[in-house]
């Protein structure tokens, strides 16, 4: 049994770990809210490319881009975002579990010899993937990129992949990511990046708000010009939701370690009451039974 000390000693410790959750819990917050309203900046600027590419789609003009080229696909790329941090749950894990099925996923559709290339961002995520054996799938750890990276970074990232993807070494770019929505929901996400393909941006929203336009110089260069620019746009709000993601988990992981602590200090203060009443209890008896003798 434990004694009065080694309680106190306990109490004490689970109460500091109820105040650093706490704490820790307030951070995570204030980072996601910060993450929150860079997307809430981001989003103008991608839905006025979206819309000049909506116009252009509109025109009577035709259009390519080596970013928009379709081939068969033998080598696929996929960048994979995790986190730099411990302390948030399940996030890190629930995201290895879908790169592995996205990996069976592409496999069985464009056949075992599919050349797969993930991609990690984040500390964790690397550790994670460092461990794949899996044959026809290599890792590569893109350099100077983190799951924290400022826009310069993820712009020299995005212009990388662009250009690996237009010399043929990638088929296809795909972002595997956790998508953003409120603080008590995020959903793993796979979108497609390369090649660039009209569904990315022709949605209802996009063809309503389109005007007609005299285009200066044309309409095919002004596209192949906006293209960069909307993959950056992308690019740019995955990595911001996968922050604001990130942080949103671990304000549910501090939330469920200060509920656990709090009920931890509960039991252990009741323990420790009832230990000391019994001791109290057991020292009047003594001096009770002491008086009765010397009568």
């Amino acid at each position: 049994m434990a004694t009065l000390r080694e309680l106190k000693g306990r109490i004490g410790s689970v109460a500091s770990s109820e105040k650093i959750t706490g704490a820790m819990k307030m951070i995570s917050s204030a980072k996601m809210h910060r993450a929150e309203s860079d997307l809430r900046r981001l989003l103008p600027f991608r839905q006025q490319i979206e819309n000049i590419i909506g116009n252009l789609l509109s025109a009577d003009a035709e259009f390519s881009s080596p970013l928009t080229d379709e081939r068969e696909v033998n080598s696929i790329a996929v960048m994979v975002l995790g986190s730099d941090d411990g302390l948030c749950g399940a996030y890190n894990i629930n995201i290895f579990k879908e790169l592995l099925a996205t990996v069976k996923a592409y496999r069985e559709k464009f056949g075992a010899s599919v050349r797969i290339t993930v991609l990690p961002v984040g500390a964790k995520m690397v550790k994670a993937t460092s461990r794949m054996a899996l044959p026809g799938v290599k890792v590569e750890v893109p350099a100077g990129i983190d799951s924290k990276s400022n826009g310069e970074a993820v712009k020299a990232l995005t212009r990388r992949l662009e250009e690996r993807f237009i010399a043929g070494d990638f088929d296809r770019v795909e972002l595997l990511y956790m998508n953003f929505q409120s603080v008590s929901r995020q959903r793993v996400k796979c979108d497609p990046l390369l090649p660039v393909s009209s569904t990315m941006f022709a949605g209802e929203g996009v063809k309503a708000s389109c005007r007609p336009y005299i285009f200066e110089p044309d309409a095919a260069t002004i596209f192949v010009s906006v293209l960069p620019m909307f993959l950056l746009a992308v690019m740019q709000e995955v990595f911001t939701e996968n922050r604001a993601s990130e942080q949103a988990a671990r304000i549910m992981a501090m939330q469920s370690a200060n509920d656990n602590a709090k009920k931890l200090l509960e039991q252990l203060r009741l323990e420790y009451n009832k230990l000391r009443q019994q001791s109290i209890t057991t020292e009047l008896l003594d001096i009770v039974g002491g008086q009765v003798k010397n009568d």
